[in-house]
Protein backbone atom coordinates (compact mmCIF):
# COMPACT_ATOMS: atom_id res chain seq x y z
CA UNK A 1 0.00 0.00 0.00
CA UNK A 2 1.08 3.37 -0.97
CA UNK A 3 0.43 6.10 1.32
CA UNK A 4 1.42 10.14 1.25
CA UNK A 5 2.93 12.25 3.74
CA UNK A 6 3.04 16.01 3.81
CA UNK A 7 4.23 17.19 7.35
CA UNK A 8 6.76 20.75 6.77
CA UNK A 9 8.19 19.30 10.61
CA UNK A 10 11.01 17.48 9.41
CA UNK A 11 12.02 15.21 12.58
CA UNK A 12 7.67 14.22 12.46
CA UNK A 13 7.76 13.35 8.77
CA UNK A 14 10.94 10.82 9.11
CA UNK A 15 9.43 9.21 12.36
CA UNK A 16 6.33 9.10 10.18
CA UNK A 17 8.14 7.66 7.12
CA UNK A 18 10.39 5.21 8.93
CA UNK A 19 7.34 4.01 11.58
CA UNK A 20 5.49 3.53 8.09
CA UNK A 21 7.98 1.74 6.24
CA UNK A 22 8.47 -0.63 9.66
CA UNK A 23 4.88 -1.40 8.68
CA UNK A 24 5.59 -2.47 5.09
CA UNK A 25 4.10 0.56 3.52
CA UNK A 26 5.50 2.33 0.81
CA UNK A 27 5.99 6.23 1.84
CA UNK A 28 6.38 9.49 -0.24
CA UNK A 29 7.47 12.42 2.48
CA UNK A 30 6.70 16.15 1.38
CA UNK A 31 7.41 19.03 3.59
CA UNK A 32 4.88 21.99 2.14
CA UNK A 33 1.59 22.50 0.84
CA UNK A 34 2.09 23.08 -2.68
CA UNK A 35 4.42 19.93 -3.68
CA UNK A 36 1.43 18.30 -1.15
CA UNK A 37 -1.14 19.39 -3.55
CA UNK A 38 0.70 17.86 -6.88
CA UNK A 39 1.69 14.64 -5.42
CA UNK A 40 -2.02 14.29 -4.15
CA UNK A 41 -3.95 15.11 -6.87
CA UNK A 42 -1.57 13.43 -9.74
CA UNK A 43 -0.19 10.55 -8.11
CA UNK A 44 -2.05 7.27 -6.90
CA UNK A 45 -1.94 6.99 -2.93
CA UNK A 46 -4.02 4.50 -0.72
CA UNK A 47 -4.05 6.90 1.85
CA UNK A 48 -2.92 10.60 2.58
CA UNK A 49 -1.25 11.83 5.90
CA UNK A 50 -1.47 15.36 5.91
CA UNK A 51 -0.47 18.12 8.22
CA UNK A 52 -3.16 20.53 8.28
CA UNK A 53 -1.50 23.96 8.54
CA UNK A 54 1.45 23.21 6.12
CA UNK A 55 3.21 25.89 4.57
CA UNK A 56 2.46 27.30 1.05
CA UNK A 57 -0.49 28.09 -1.21
CA UNK A 58 -2.31 24.79 0.18
CA UNK A 59 -2.81 23.97 3.50
CA UNK A 60 -4.33 20.90 4.76
CA UNK A 61 -7.80 21.75 3.95
CA UNK A 62 -7.25 23.39 0.97
CA UNK A 63 -5.02 19.94 -0.20
CA UNK A 64 -8.07 17.49 0.96
CA UNK A 65 -10.96 19.88 -0.76
CA UNK A 66 -8.87 19.57 -4.11
CA UNK A 67 -8.68 16.09 -4.33
CA UNK A 68 -12.60 15.99 -3.22
CA UNK A 69 -13.23 17.90 -5.83
CA UNK A 70 -11.60 16.09 -8.31
CA UNK A 71 -13.59 12.95 -6.88
CA UNK A 72 -9.78 11.79 -5.49
CA UNK A 73 -11.52 9.43 -2.81
CA UNK A 74 -8.22 8.62 -1.15
CA UNK A 75 -8.48 8.85 2.49
CA UNK A 76 -7.22 11.50 4.42
CA UNK A 77 -5.89 11.77 8.14
CA UNK A 78 -5.15 15.40 8.84
CA UNK A 79 -2.55 16.29 11.67
CA UNK A 80 -2.85 19.39 13.31
CA UNK A 81 -2.29 20.91 16.63
CA UNK A 82 -5.51 22.70 16.63
CA UNK A 83 -8.01 20.19 18.70
CA UNK A 84 -11.49 21.95 19.28
CA UNK A 85 -14.26 20.52 17.84
CA UNK A 86 -14.97 23.21 15.45
CA UNK A 87 -11.82 22.45 14.12
CA UNK A 88 -12.56 19.13 14.10
CA UNK A 89 -15.43 19.54 12.69
CA UNK A 90 -13.78 22.18 9.71
CA UNK A 91 -11.59 19.33 8.82
CA UNK A 92 -14.27 16.56 8.27
CA UNK A 93 -16.39 18.89 6.58
CA UNK A 94 -13.42 19.27 3.95
CA UNK A 95 -13.00 15.77 3.28
CA UNK A 96 -11.17 14.22 5.45
CA UNK A 97 -11.55 10.64 6.83
CA UNK A 98 -10.15 11.08 10.28
CA UNK A 99 -8.27 13.85 12.32
CA UNK A 100 -5.31 13.21 14.50
CA UNK A 101 -4.32 15.99 17.41
CA UNK A 102 -0.72 16.83 17.93
CA UNK A 103 1.20 15.31 20.04
CA UNK A 104 -0.15 11.82 19.46
CA UNK A 105 1.50 8.36 20.02
CA UNK A 106 2.25 6.27 16.75
CA UNK A 107 0.62 3.53 17.89
CA UNK A 108 -2.41 5.43 17.56
CA UNK A 109 -1.71 6.99 14.11
CA UNK A 110 -0.87 3.23 12.83
CA UNK A 111 -3.51 2.11 14.29
CA UNK A 112 -6.23 5.05 12.48
CA UNK A 113 -4.03 4.17 8.91
CA UNK A 114 -5.02 0.65 9.34
CA UNK A 115 -8.56 1.19 10.61
CA UNK A 116 -9.10 3.76 7.60
CA UNK A 117 -7.56 1.08 4.94
CA UNK A 118 -9.64 -1.75 5.79
CA UNK A 119 -12.30 1.25 4.78
CA UNK A 120 -12.51 1.17 0.94
CA UNK A 121 -15.78 0.56 -0.77
CA UNK A 122 -15.81 -2.82 -0.85
CA UNK A 123 -15.14 -3.24 2.93
CA UNK A 124 -12.42 -5.75 3.11
CA UNK A 125 -11.61 -7.88 5.78
CA UNK A 126 -8.38 -7.82 7.97
CA UNK A 127 -7.38 -11.61 6.32
CA UNK A 128 -7.28 -11.55 2.90
CA UNK A 129 -7.47 -14.52 1.00
CA UNK A 130 -7.42 -16.33 -2.25
CA UNK A 131 -8.69 -20.28 -1.95
CA UNK A 132 -6.43 -21.53 0.96
CA UNK A 133 -4.09 -18.57 1.17
CA UNK A 134 -4.74 -16.23 3.71
CA UNK A 135 -2.71 -12.80 4.55
CA UNK A 136 -3.30 -11.14 8.05
CA UNK A 137 -2.86 -7.39 7.26
CA UNK A 138 -2.40 -7.03 11.11
CA UNK A 139 -0.26 -10.02 12.06
CA UNK A 140 1.56 -9.71 8.91
CA UNK A 141 1.39 -13.84 8.84
CA UNK A 142 0.85 -15.23 5.47
CA UNK A 143 -0.45 -18.98 5.39
CA UNK A 144 -1.39 -21.77 3.32
CA UNK A 145 -3.17 -25.04 2.95
CA UNK A 146 -2.36 -23.55 7.05
CA UNK A 147 1.33 -23.73 6.68
CA UNK A 148 3.24 -20.05 7.58
CA UNK A 149 4.55 -18.63 4.59
CA UNK A 150 7.88 -16.62 5.28
CA UNK A 151 8.09 -12.94 2.77
CA UNK A 152 10.15 -10.07 2.81
CA UNK A 153 8.28 -6.75 3.78
CA UNK A 154 8.48 -5.86 -0.15
CA UNK A 155 7.04 -9.80 -0.62
CA UNK A 156 4.12 -9.26 1.70
CA UNK A 157 2.72 -5.69 0.33
CA UNK A 158 3.15 -7.10 -3.41
CA UNK A 159 0.92 -10.16 -2.42
CA UNK A 160 -0.89 -7.74 -0.31
CA UNK A 161 -1.97 -5.37 -3.25
CA UNK A 162 -2.28 -8.26 -5.61
CA UNK A 163 -5.49 -9.98 -2.62
CA UNK A 164 -6.86 -6.70 -2.67
CA UNK A 165 -7.14 -6.40 -6.31
CA UNK A 166 -8.30 -10.18 -6.55
CA UNK A 167 -9.36 -11.55 -9.93
CA UNK A 168 -8.11 -8.28 -11.73
CA UNK A 169 -5.50 -7.77 -13.77
CA UNK A 170 -2.73 -5.48 -12.98
CA UNK A 171 0.30 -3.74 -15.18
CA UNK A 172 3.45 -3.63 -14.02
CA UNK A 173 3.34 -0.07 -14.13
CA UNK A 174 -0.26 -0.23 -11.44
CA UNK A 175 1.86 -2.20 -9.34
CA UNK A 176 5.19 0.11 -9.26
CA UNK A 177 2.97 2.94 -8.48
CA UNK A 178 1.34 1.48 -5.46
CA UNK A 179 4.07 -0.44 -3.90
CA UNK A 180 7.01 1.05 -4.46
CA UNK A 181 7.76 4.96 -3.40
CA UNK A 182 7.92 7.70 -5.88
CA UNK A 183 11.37 8.26 -5.59
CA UNK A 184 12.20 4.53 -6.04
CA UNK A 185 14.37 3.67 -8.99
CA UNK A 186 12.16 0.65 -10.77
CA UNK A 187 12.28 -0.71 -13.51
CA UNK A 188 9.67 -2.95 -14.97
CA UNK A 189 11.05 -5.98 -15.33
CA UNK A 190 11.81 -5.64 -11.34
CA UNK A 191 8.20 -6.70 -10.56
CA UNK A 192 8.64 -9.85 -12.98
CA UNK A 193 11.77 -10.75 -10.36
CA UNK A 194 9.54 -9.97 -7.45
CA UNK A 195 6.42 -12.08 -8.90
CA UNK A 196 8.96 -14.88 -9.63
CA UNK A 197 9.89 -14.73 -5.84
CA UNK A 198 6.18 -14.42 -4.54
CA UNK A 199 5.74 -18.02 -6.79
CA UNK A 200 8.63 -19.43 -5.48
CA UNK A 201 7.13 -19.30 -1.99
CA UNK A 202 3.08 -19.00 -2.60
CA UNK A 203 2.56 -21.47 -5.49
CA UNK A 204 5.32 -23.25 -6.53
CA UNK A 205 5.42 -25.79 -3.30
CA UNK A 206 1.49 -26.26 -3.53
CA UNK A 207 -0.62 -27.99 -5.97
CA UNK A 208 -2.73 -25.19 -7.38
CA UNK A 209 -1.01 -22.04 -8.98
CA UNK A 210 -3.09 -18.74 -7.75
CA UNK A 211 -0.46 -15.67 -9.32
CA UNK A 212 -1.56 -16.15 -12.79
CA UNK A 213 0.01 -13.84 -16.11
CA UNK A 214 -2.08 -12.04 -18.02
CA UNK A 215 -0.53 -11.62 -21.49
CA UNK A 216 0.09 -8.70 -22.56
CA UNK A 217 -0.93 -6.47 -19.12
CA UNK A 218 0.59 -8.09 -16.52
CA UNK A 219 -0.46 -10.10 -13.76
CA UNK A 220 -3.24 -11.31 -10.87
CA UNK A 221 -4.02 -13.61 -8.05
CA UNK A 222 -7.15 -15.43 -8.27
CA UNK A 223 -8.37 -19.05 -7.20
CA UNK A 224 -10.22 -21.46 -9.30
CA UNK A 225 -13.64 -21.70 -9.14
Amino acid sequence: MRILVVEDEHKIARALGRALEQESYAVDVVYDGDEGFAMATTEPYDLAIIDRMIPGDYDGIAIVKAMREKKIHTPVLLLTALGTTADKTKGLDSGADDYLVKPFALEELLARVRALLRRPTEQQSVILSAGDLELDTTTYQVTREGKDIKLTSKEFALLEYLLRNQGRPLSKETIISHVWDYDADILLNTVEVYIKYLRSKVDQPFKTQLIQTVRGFGYKIDAPK
